[in-house]
């Protein structure tokens, strides 16, 4: 009787064992799953901060991530390849938010048909330049286990609006008729401004 009694125990004991460890692995599992929320895509097993899965960071206005690979010419090399890789991508993200913005001023103010304002979407995207993107700069750098180096390039929110504004002026004085056809009352550098202020 005290034999089955002490089996029956040690059962039970198992039991609760076998449970706490169960749980214990689960939670290390969800613990793994929170920490690689964002990996290096070049090492896909390490966990990466944030931004370099495109997470927004406080404080800039529009980023970009630039990607270069171990490099035997240094780290300097390997910063400033990254760096050009993400100013490229940048300047197709900055055609972007101005078409946005074009098309956001029209729609609130009535200013112009849809054909007008893809004209005018098409002559700011051509004023991107990286005359344009003169206010980026270096937030963030990181390195993956591979070697690899990743730089987040931004604008703050007023370089952003400057640069902004800048590729829509440009694009006013080599375009005037397209611009006063698209908002014919109002000033170019008032409109301009209006357009380059408008919520981002």
């Amino acid at each position: 009787m005290k034999i089955n009694t002490g089996i029956k125990i040690l059962n039970t004991l198992a039991g609760v064992a076998a449970t706490v460890l169960l749980l214990s692995s689960c939670g290390s599992d969800e613990v793994k799953e929170a920490a690689a929320e964002c990996v290096f895509p070049d090492a896909p097993s390490a966990p990466a901060p944030g931004w370099i899965c495109d997470e927004p960071v406080e404080g800039i206005g529009v980023s970009a991530i630039g990607i270069a690979e171990k490099s035997a010419a240094g780290h300097s090399f390997m910063k400033n390849m990254a760096a050009t890789d993400a100013r490229v991508q940048l300047a197709q993200q900055m055609k972007v938010h101005v078409q946005n913005l074009v098309k956001q001023y029209a729609e609130t103010t009535g200013a112009a048909d849809t054909e007008t304002v893809d004209k005018v979407n098409t002559s700011v995207t051509k004023q991107i330049t990286d005359e344009t993107l003169v206010g980026t700069k270096i937030f963030k750098t990181r390195t993956s286990p591979n070697g690899a180096l990743y730089v987040l390039l931004g604008m703050d929110p007023a370089a952003t609006t400057a640069a902004t504004e800048t590729a829509l002026k440009t694009s006013m004085q080599n375009d005037r008729a397209l611009w006063q056809q698209f908002k014919a009352q109002q000033g170019q550098d008032e409109l301009a401004a209006a357009i380059a202020n408008m919520k981002q």
